[in-house]
């Protein structure tokens, strides 16, 4: 696909673990035309599931092979040993994995953690799932080492987990085909790498519109508005009396409006005399 077609929904795979609701919240709000639908996967089956088209992209584990699927890392998450509530390792707040070398340490065919040795003691036989190994766990026979997301999606009140200080790491991508890079997954990259509608990868912003000049006042001698600004007008008008057109007062006239002299001056004698109370 050229990412032209658009399809009538978009399948989003996903691990164990993983919690997309955020993601497809965002999505609903933005794309509400084209549902999303979610695919639950296992580990091992992930991969497959893009390659064979069961999804256009996936939330998975690194590694990924790059030779055919595109990633983007997103997090990694803290590895944990999930014990009974009564094992010695509950009343730690950390430990090591020289801490669990007495310890049956189960090893699940699902397993996400990229060990270069395998701490504790090997179980008789691997657990098929790691849900089969929590039964064990409960069971007493030994412990778990798993991202935390999986010791909280199958949390048992009688089992408790402590972080493993220098166990492998699992990491969170999200996968797709590289040859099926189309419209919608474009989109939900955005979406989980945080880009803004505008901002989108796919959409066109918006260009920035031009300010609207200022239109300057008219420059000339006659009218309003005429030499930058309005001109008092002379003769009768209240504004222009008692000056003439310099803009002086006027022969024979007091400045302050008033008949006779400045207050208190001689020609304060000439008015009508006060009468006394």
């Amino acid at each position: 696909m050229t990412g032209s077609e658009v399809p009538h929904s978009f399948r989003l795979a996903y691990v164990p673990g993983v919690t997309p609701s955020k993601w497809v919240r965002i999505w609903n709000e933005r794309l509400p035309d084209v549902p999303l639908t979610l695919v639950a996967v296992s580990p091992t089956e992930a991969f497959g599931v893009l390659r064979a088209g069961g999804a256009d992209a996936g939330f998975v584990r690194l590694p990924v092979d790059r030779d055919d699927l595109s990633a983007i890392p997103l997090y990694t998450e803290t590895t944990v040993v999930v014990v009974p509530k009564d094992h010695l390792v509950a009343a730690a707040e950390e430990v090591s994995t020289e801490d669990l070398a007495d310890e049956i340490v189960f090893h699940p065919l699902d397993d996400t953690l990229a060990w270069e040795q395998l701490p504790g003691k090997p179980a008789i036989e691997r657990p098929a799932t790691t849900a089969d190994a929590i039964e064990l766990v409960a069971a007493g026979v030994g412990v778990l080492v798993v991202p935390q997301s999986l010791a909280r999606l199958h949390h048992r009140k009688d089992l408790t987990y402590r972080p493993v200080s220098d166990a492998p790491a699992s990491r969170v991508a999200l996968s797709w085909p590289q040859e099926e890079t189309t419209d919608l997954v474009e989109e939900f990259i955005g979406i989980v790498r945080g880009r803004t509608v505008n901002s989108t990868r796919g959409r066109t912003p918006t260009p920035p519109q031009p300010k609207a000049k200022r239109k300057r006042p008219e420059t000339g001698t006659g009218g309003a508005g005429g030499g930058g600004g309005a001109q008092r007008k002379s003769g009768s008008g209240k504004s222009g009396a008692g000056k003439s057109s310099s803009g002086r007062p006027a022969a024979g006239k007091n400045p302050r409006g008033a008949s006779g002299g400045p207050k208190g001056g001689k020609g304060a004698k000439g008015g009508k005399p006060r009468r006394r109370s």
